[in-house]
């Protein structure tokens, strides 16, 4: 019969949990991923699933990444706020569990003989008297009968949960800025072999015209603009040299290090990508992106807090207590004359609080209600950086097919015009106008092929790739 008492004592505790149990907001969700040509196909595998070190086939980058994902001060953070929410469940969930706690205490007192009411000093055969006690305390315990304790326990819980998925998420945040600024870097390189290989050929330019003025074929005007091609050229050095070495502190700082200089792997035309950057399922997303279970676990926190705020409503049920003995021997301290215990149990009511229960669940359910918002603009906002890099990645591959065929054209024009102008065919500013137009198409094609490999990057966050160990 106890034995059944106690059953249902239990399942009477663990159905009393006020406020509402979590479900997840049914949020639609598209078919497929938006992309050029309509949708991207319905194809399972992901990009997002690869891991960052699959995606990132240069070794340098690979040394960056990692050096970046055990010296990050931002990623170091992140970690610590996982400790502090492990902390934090800890000495929540300790709540629910009664408290014991012991102590003892010894006093000595001297008797006067000369007291207020002095005793005949037959009767006192020594002034020094020894007191002393020991005994287990019972902190103050409440028993949770609504469920009060386990829906912090709850919250507490799924805060830690947050705060795993917002570390996960920093990395991948870390791994694409690592991934985007060594590649701005390997561009600024790029476009510093463009200048100088232009300068060096603007100045055998400029010695031709030399040498044709001092013959009297060409004029100082010719000399003068051949001149400003070798100014042009030269100018854009230095700027491109304070745009590298400022990339390469930012670099540094991701890294966790004072500023100085990064060490380079492979060019920015050798720099190896996938074939294909395969999306994957839309469905798939909510359960890869961290910041999305990041926002589902604070939306389980505070559904869990409204059932905190609503078992203030109904009586607090808490329990103290010591037991233990007290006497003037140690050596009869727990004998049974000596034995002393206290059991209070307390019952507390609240019956006018001037409104402030009913706000707080008020409060509670606007937190709720707020997280809610949250986690499907989390979502959406996914779905959205899914498809702009989808359409990006596409869209400035074309470009950067067409730019080629450009600077092909450009460079067979170039020497062309210098061909027919040595030859004494043309005259020098259809060559110089071809070698301008030349550097600028250049450069152009360099940014495009950076921004086509800073969109995998960006895919790659976007589908919430980086993270995985």
């Amino acid at each position: 019969m106890r034995k059944l008492l106690i059953v249902i004592a239990a399942a009477f505790l663990a159905s009393c949990t006020v406020g509402p149990n979590y479900q997840r907001p049914a949020v639609p969700t598209p078919v497929n991923f938006r992309a050029p040509g309509g949708t991207a196909a319905a194809d399972p595998t992901s990009l997002g699933d690869l891991k960052w070190f699959e995606v990132f086939k240069d070794e340098k980058l690979q040394e960056l990444i990692r050096t970046a994902l055990e010296q990050n001060y931002d990623l170091r953070d992140a970690v610590a706020r996982v400790d502090a929410a492990s902390a934090q469940l800890g000495i929540t969930r300790s709540d629910q569990l009664p408290g014991v706690a012991a102590g003892a205490n010894i006093s000595t007192v001297r008797l006067s003989r000369n007291g207020q009411t002095p005793l005949p000093e037959s009767f006192v055969r020594s002034q020094n008297r020894t007191f002393g006690g020991a005994a287990l305390d019972l902190l103050s315990y409440e028993v949770d009968i609504w469920g009060k304790l386990r829906r912090a326990t709850e919250a507490a819980r799924a805060n830690l949960l947050s705060a795993e998925e917002n570390r996960k998420a920093v990395m991948t945040t870390l791994v694409s800025q690592v991934a985007s600024a060594y590649f701005s870097l390997r561009e600024l390189d790029y476009q510093m072999e463009i200048s100088q290989r232009t300068l060096a050929t603007r100045k055998d330019s400029l010695g031709l015209i030399q040498n044709r003025q001092a013959g009297g074929v060409a004029t100082l005007l010719d000399l003068r603009q051949g001149e400003q091609l070798v100014y042009t050229a030269s100018e854009t050095i230095p700027e491109l040299q304070q745009q590298i070495e400022r990339t390469e502190n930012q670099i540094s700082l991701l890294l966790g290090k004072n500023p100085g200089e990064v060490l380079r792997g492979k060019i920015l035309t050798e720099q190896e990508m996938p074939p294909e950057v395969p999306a994957g399922l839309p469905s798939a997303l909510l359960e890869r992106r961290p910041d999305i279970r990041a926002a589902e676990q604070t939306l389980i926190a505070a559904n869990a807090e409204i059932g905190v705020a609503k078992a203030a409503y109904f009586p607090q049920i808490s329990l103290s207590g010591f037991l233990g003995g007290q006497g003037t021997q140690l050596s009869s301290l727990f004998a049974g004359p000596s034995a002393v215990w206290n059991f209070t149990p307390q019952v507390a009511q609240p019956l006018y609080v001037g409104g402030r229960l009913k706000s707080e669940v008020k409060l509670s359910q606007a937190q709720r209600d707020s997280a809610v918002i949250q986690y499907e603009k989390a979502i959406q906002t996914a779905f959205t950086e899914v498809s702009d890099a989808l359409i990006a990645h596409q869209r400035i591959r074309e470009s950067r097919v067409q730019q080629e065929l450009l600077v092909a054209a450009l460079q067979d024009r170039t020497n062309l015009a210098y061909v027919r102008y040595r030859g004494g065919v043309d005259t020098l500013l259809n060559a110089l106008d071809s070698d301008r137009d030349l550097f600028q198409a250049e450069l152009t094609l360099s940014q495009i092929r950076l921004n086509e490999l800073d969109s995998v990057v960006q895919l790659y966050k976007a589908l919430g790739g980086g993270w995985q160990q």
